[in-house]
């Protein structure tokens, strides 16, 4: 039985996002079933692309070319030169990717990167991303970011905000909230019955009893412990200078970390080349490439695609996952 494919949006088309593209499915060929959705014009010249009427038509098509189904934008794409007028293309391009797996149509979305800048200087867009936009999209108020790879997958619980701020922004409320999508998501679309959590302390040595801080006693612990009640399994607060050599990874399926560098800097060390980004807490399923737009090398060839393609195989086997357990 054929699989239904996956819709991979162009992201900003002055950036790697199309040469990313034909790359995966240089590497891929019909063995994981995608599309683009995007302009022919802006592809690398000579490229085998296959323009498609409807998703249907793409485990056909990618036999023989990068399946497309066109999308027209206003303007030729020039390499590292976001173009103004194609800023509302890409908006348009996301929207239509999140219809196209609402509907059924595409089993998952992965989202070439896009530059917040220049759709917000070409097209006036209000979100702070990609992320805000599919959950505003989708009808959701609350989505958590978790970067994956094979050795470990982290959730930030504060994102791009300053340190300095981040106390005040660690809430009992947005830690519960972050917990309790992370762990649905893993059981839904991970395949882990009871998902093992580790949860990073604010503070060094996770406050060392109340000597270097006491957001662990007063608020850490104790909603940790309520959320125990719940069922979910949990370890911590732990000290995060001690949470991500290879045997301590070995006693948890993902890490909860307090602030974004206490979650980036590990995975990116890990696997700098093949991290993923993934959306929990969305009714769909989607991953992105664990990069940007790379202005200062599109359009020379040299971009790497180790991460489009996980993020293409992690949303395949998420889709795979999600409809076995229907």
């Amino acid at each position: 039985m054929s699989r239904t494919p996956i819709a991979l949006t162009c992201g900003e088309p002055a950036g790697v996002g199309p040469e990313l593209a034909v790359a995966a499915w240089q590497r891929l060929g019909a063995e994981l079933p995608f599309f683009l959705i995007g302009d022919p014009r802006h592809l690398p010249d000579g490229v085998s692309a296959i323009e498609i009427a409807d998703p249907a038509e793409t485990a056909d098509a990618a036999r023989h070319g990068l399946p497309l189904l066109v999308h027209e934008f206003a303007a030729p794409a020039v390499a590292g030169q976001p173009a103004p007028e194609n800023a509302q293309g890409v908006i348009d391009v996301i929207t239509r990717g999140v219809d196209l797996v609402q509907s059924g149509a595409a089993s998952a979305l992965c989202t070439g990167p896009i530059h917040k800048k220049a759709l917000k200087d070409g097209a006036g867009f209000a979100f702070p991303g990609h992320t805000e936009f599919q959950a505003h999209l989708a009808g959701v108020k609350r989505v958590v970011m978790m970067l994956a790879c094979d050795q470990l997958r982290v959730v930030p619980v504060t994102i791009h905000i300053a340190i300095k701020d981040v106390p005040a922004a660690l809430t009992p409320e947005l830690l519960a909230e972050n917990l309790r999508i992370t762990d649905a998501a893993l059981r839904r679309d991970f395949g882990l019955k009871a998902p093992r959590i580790a949860v990073a302390g604010l503070n060094p040595h996770a406050g060392e009893g109340g000597a270097m801080g006491m957001e662990e006693i007063e608020m850490i612990s104790p909603l940790l412990e309520k959320l125990r009640d719940e069922g979910l399994k949990i370890a911590g607060p732990l000290p995060a200078d001690t949470m991500f050599h290879a045997r301590a990874r070995k006693s948890y399926d993902v890490a909860i970390c307090m602030y974004h560098d206490q979650a980036l800097i590990p995975i990116k060390t890990l696997d700098f080349d093949r991290g993923v980004n993934v959306t929990l807490g969305l009714p769909f399923i989607r991953t992105s490439p664990d990069h940007g737009t790379a202005f200062d090398i599109a359009g020379q060839g040299i971009a790497k695609p180790d991460s489009v393609i996980e993020a293409l195989k992690m949303a395949d086997r998420m889709a795979r996952i999600r409809a076995d357990g229907q």
